[in-house]
């Protein structure tokens, strides 16, 4: 053996026996009261080279895997180590800077199944092994410089990298997972902070008396070697104060660092998310009067009963002007009772919505919390209705205004602060937030928040980086390279990794139990895993002693894909958890096109609800598109969403044959997927792309009438009311909602994402949409923005309103259309008018509801006519059949007179007459 590699194992053998003694005399400055109010969250202590990239991965406290090029006959790999920054790898030559090198060895076993399924993603590469004595070491190493490095005999280096430490971190420290009260916690003896941190050299609380003073104090927390958790203890009752911590911890790239960070676990925050604040949620002065005793709506049984309103909680108050000035686009606009806003909540309430679900009101990072501003509305009014004024004013602010969508998470725990009447204060927060809860429970609705746990708005250094900066590496989701991924538009989480699973199920569990929320709609569910998903959904329920829903977004793309990580919590993964997911199939039917189609395409390619073959567009004609068998393809995919999308139930398609949902073809997949009509989520549009009025706008024939058009939005609600599963609304539907065209919202402002509750405008023609999502749409919108015929009038807006209401009475009139099994379904609805020779602008069926609680009637028919000219159906299964119009349709409050008027049933022919562009019910008593 030559010398060098002699003394690179005596190195080794040394670094093996003093790790944890070299950590512990790394010379750096101590934490200071100075570091908690310092200018910058972030501090160099000792500064280190960049790898350029982390591509092995540790697989547990033993394993690692480096993907690459076979070893050579000669290849030696170490784990170089140390304390400092000063490790330099550099290709021809020896290791520098290192405290030691451990040689590492080829495993002697094989990787159990459990880790080979965990890292399948992991391409193959040299499987190597940590020593024993190396292993028992291993926490002090983890603090430290850390290089894995292949070299050839005489110690030269070949390659060298990092390495991805979720794996090592989640074997060493699984006792983490079962640490209680991370985070603050405040009992009769005093002020428990804890911390999971199990990388960090050193870690401090900082205190503060107010959201903005100096600190006062700073107190050493102690590490625990069997979690990596850091506590500390204060005496006396600190709620009301503010913290933050500092924590001492090495940083791929650049060296040891102490960050000053607030607390991932945080219940409430500063102005800005600046502090942490702390105190109880169980205390009496966080709680609205009657907060303990208001009940919470009884109105659904099963997730099927859910009929849920998407809203905003700015969207809904800030141009109300019938609540106070100061409550307006706050939290507290819901308890103004008398308000338009709320008396239209009480109205939908009381026709059957069952549920609000709230877009992000945890505490997000693009809303200045203090002094956010709003372009002034008389220049915005004054541009004309197809301008590009009002979007670049909306741009030119949009980093300072009032306005985000928030799917940019900051903290997990804590509500947003610009919601509130005072950012700073970290109790008003709370307050407020449960005063929305509680009004809302008030007025008969559940309420619901959007969550999005599957990316953070920072991560590595940067100032809004919350996690990356604790524990470097571990809660994002890193690719081949070490770096983060960012398919989901941010950056990825790695809800995979133990930790990460763990603080959103506490987070849920947070919300439910102590804010008294009652369902959570997760943003892009699929990048999670299954297994977390359904530990989420014990743990939520568990915690209140109720059923929690859970839906979410399905979709399977990104790194994630197929399964490409672990089992997702997608749709075509979730059969049987009772977890629902967005169902597209009915919805792009109805809609037409797609979500990212170009300028020409989002004119040519129509919907069922807006023209497709029965009304075709010019631009329709002109690409040849519009055929009969594009409208069968399409009343088949509605027949599925009306069926729950479930997996199992069988249809006549428009081939003649019958075959299960999941055998009919959605862009390549199964259109039936669901097992259970509750694991699906019905919806005709949200708050992404184009409301369904704008995408209407689109697609119908331009000359279509403001009538006409009320009446393809109340077709598209109907398809949704009437559907087995979870039925979903954006608000604003019921409104002829606009947003002047555009298909992204969430940085465009009040301006283009107004809604008004004296259903007097819809805001359609109030300017060119952002250019940064369209632009390129540009010079098809002009001249629709310009049509003086497509905005709709007062009379138009109330009429899909009143419209709506009927359709929840309907719904609500029936446990048919809330069936909740597949069975019941099998059993009970039966399509007519299908298969090949079908009139295929008109979807119909029948429920039977014999011997069904709730039924209300021994069937029940319905029928939605897309076709602009009335429609009859010759239906000889049902002759005979003693058919009336639904209640609702006769009343003389009905909103549409047109079914009362002109809809018939001939019992003796089997002959059901449906006005142009309605959807009726009939009900068998």
């Amino acid at each position: 053996m030559n010398s060098s590699l002699k003394s690179h194992l005596c190195r080794a053998f040394v670094a093996v026996m003093l790790g944890a003694s070299q950590a512990a005399t790394a010379r750096t400055p101590a934490a200071s009261l100075a570091d908690c109010d310092a200018p910058s969250h972030e501090r160099v202590l000792i500064a280190a080279a960049d790898p350029g990239n982390a591509s092995a991965v540790w697989l547990d406290r033993r394993r690692l895997r480096w993907p690459g090029p076979a070893a050579g006959a000669d290849s030696r790999y170490w784990l170089a180590h140390a304390v400092g920054g000063s490790l330099q790898a550099r290709v021809g030559e020896a290791v520098r800077g290192a405290d030691g090198l451990i040689a590492l060895a080829l495993p002697s076993q094989a990787l159990p199944p459990v880790l080979a399924q965990r890292f399948k993603h992991v391409a193959a590469g040299a499987e190597l092994q940590l020593p024993e004595p190396a292993v028992r070491r291993l926490p002090a190493l983890l603090q430290q410089h850390l290089l894995l490095v292949e070299t050839d005999a005489a110690g030269h280096v070949r390659r060298a990298t990092a390495a991805q430490t979720a794996g090592v971190l989640d074997d060493l420290y699984a006792a983490a997972d079962r640490v209680p009260d991370l985070g603050v916690a405040l009992t009769h003896t005093g002020t428990a902070f804890r911390l999971w941190a199990p990388t960090a050299r050193d870690v401090a609380v900082c205190l503060h008396d107010g959201p903005n003073t100096p600190a006062r104090a700073l107190v050493t927390m102690r590490r625990d070697t069997a979690t990596g958790t850091w506590a500390a203890r204060r005496s006396g009752d600190l709620t009301g104060r503010y913290y933050t911590y500092l924590v001492d911890v090495f940083v791929r790239g650049v060296g040891l660092v102490r960050n000053r960070v607030t607390d991932p676990y945080s219940i409430s925050l500063s102005a800005d998310s600046k502090r942490s604040w702390i105190g109880r949620l169980d205390a009496a002065a966080l709680k609205p009067p009657g907060w303990d005793s208001t009940p919470r709506p009884g109105k659904v049984a099963a997730a099927t009963d859910m009929v849920i309103y998407e809203l905003h909680v700015r969207d809904f108050s800030i141009g109300d002007a019938t609540v106070k000035p100061g409550n307006r686009g706050k939290y507290l606009a819901f308890t103004e009772s008398a308000s338009d806003g709320m008396r239209h909540l009480l109205a939908m309430a009381d026709a059957g919505l069952t549920d609000v679900h709230l877009l992000p009101v945890f505490d997000l990072a693009s809303v200045p919390e203090a002094g956010c501003t709003s372009p002034e509305p008389a220049r915005l009014a004054a541009a004309g209705p197809s301008s590009s004024e009002q979007q670049a004013l909306v741009g030119a602010q949009a980093a300072t205004d009032c306005f985000n969508w928030g799917y940019d998470p900051l903290h997990f725990n804590a509500p947003e602060g610009s919601f509130a009447s005072d950012a700073d204060d970290g109790a008003r927060r709370i307050l407020e937030f449960r005063a929305m809860v509680q009004a809302l429970h008030r007025a008969g609705l559940r309420v619901g928040m959007d969550v999005v746990y599957n990316h953070t708005s920072a991560s590595g250094q940067r100032a809004h980086s919350v996690l990356d900066r604790i524990v470097p590496g571990y809660y994002q989701r890193l690719n081949a390279k070490g770096e983060v991924e960012q398919s989901t538009c941010c950056e990825n989480t790695a809800t995979e990794h133990m930790m990460m699973a763990r603080l959103m199920i506490d987070s849920a569990v947070l919300w439910a139990r102590e804010h008294r929320i009652d369902s959570f709609r997760f943003d892009l569910m699929g990048h999670q895993p299954r297994a977390a998903m359904e530990r989420l959904q014990q743990a939520v329920n568990r915690a209140t002693g109720r059923h929690i829903h859970l839906i979410g977004e399905g979709w399977n793309f990104g790194e994630v894909k197929d399964g490409a990580r672990f089992v997702q919590a997608s749709q075509l993964s979730l059969a049987g958890s009772g977890i629902a997911t967005f169902s597209d199939r009915a919805r792009d039917a109805l809609r037409g096109g797609g979500y990212n189609d170009g300028p020409q395409a989002l004119l040519q390619r129509q919907g069922w609800s807006n023209g497709l073959h029965v009304d075709r567009n010019p631009h329709a004609v002109a690409a040849g598109l519009g055929s009969a068998a594009e409208l069968l393809r399409s009343a088949d995919l509605v027949r599925v969403g009306l069926a729950g999308t479930l997996r199992d139930y069988r249809l006549q398609a428009q081939d003649g044959s019958v075959k299960p949902l999941s055998m009919i073809d959605y862009a390549g997949q199964p259109a039936g997927y669901a097992s259970q009509p509750g694991e699906v989520v019905n919806y005709a549009d949200n708050h992404d792309n184009q409301t369904l009025f704008d995408i209407n706008v689109f697609k119908l024939p331009q000359a279509t009438s403001r009538d006409d058009r009320a009446r393809a939005q109340v077709l598209g609600m109907a398809v949704t009311a009437l559907s087995q599963g979870i039925a979903y609304f954006h608000a604003g539907i019921e409104t002829l909602r606009s947003k002047s065209l555009d298909g992204n919202s969430f940085d465009s402002g009040d301006w283009f994402n107004r809604l008004d509750w004296t259903f007097s405008d819809n805001f359609f023609a109030t300017g060119l949409p952002p250019e940064r999502d369209n632009g390129r749409l540009w010079p098809v919108m002009k001249p629709l923005l310009e049509d003086p015929g497509i905005k709709p009038g007062p009379a138009q807006i109330r009429f899909t309103r009143d419209a709506f209401l009927d359709l929840l009475r309907i719904r609500a009139s029936s446990s048919l259309l809330r069936l909740r099994t597949a069975d019941e379904v099998a059993a009970r609805l039966r399509f007519v008018n299908t298969g090949p020779a079908q009139n295929a602008s008109v979807v119909a069926a029948t429920l039977d509801g014999r011997g069904h609680p709730g039924a209300g009637w021994s069937a029940l028919m319905f029928a939605i006519n897309v076709n602009p000219q009335a429609q009859a159906l010759v239906l000889p299964e049902l002759q005979g059949r003693r058919w009336q119009l639904h209640p609702v349709h006769l009343s003389r409050d009905a909103a549409d007179k047109r079914p009362a008027g002109e809809a018939r049933w001939d019992s003796a022919t089997g002959t059901l007459h449906v006005p142009a562009r309605t959807a009726v019910v009939y009900v068998e008593r």
